[in-house]
């Protein structure tokens, strides 16, 4: 019966490390829906790499990261997805400005959600239960 229960651990373990490692992918993928899914909203212009050439250029720039770049004494900003949607953002000030905008509301709404599962957690009797563990 131990010997049973140390394999069936061990199962358990072993699944929760893979679903763990593919989660943490999966959530990388994720997060750069959400951005693009925010600059999106916020205006930024979708660009593909629809050529050799931009293909190259999508690739040299630093990867899924909002950057600055100054052009003739204006700010534009650009995300290169050349991995996820192979294309390229766009925007201006006032583009940047709502997604930061978009970005902040977003984050106040993960956080009021959070909250109020820790508080629906914290509401719940576990110990009516009986005690922990059950295995």
């Amino acid at each position: 019966m131990l010997a049973m229960r140390q394999v069936v651990h061990g199962l358990v373990v072993a699944a929760f490390g893979a679903a763990l490692a593919l989660g943490c992918a999966h959530s990388q993928g994720a997060r750069n829906a959400d951005t693009e899914d925010l600059l999106s909203a916020a205006g930024f212009n979708r660009r593909p790499a629809d050529t050799p050439e931009k293909e190259q250029h999508l690739r040299s720039l630093e990867q899924n990261r909002l950057l600055a770049y100054e052009q003739n004494g204006e700010f534009y900003y650009v995300y290169a997805d050349a991995n996820g949607c192979n294309c390229l953002y766009a925007g201006d000030e006032a583009a940047y400005q709502r997604y930061k905008e978009l970005a902040i509301q977003k984050k106040i709404a993960a956080d009021q959600l959070e909250a109020a599962q820790a508080n629906r957690d914290a509401a719940m009797n576990w110990d009516m239960w009986g005690p922990w563990p059950w295995w």
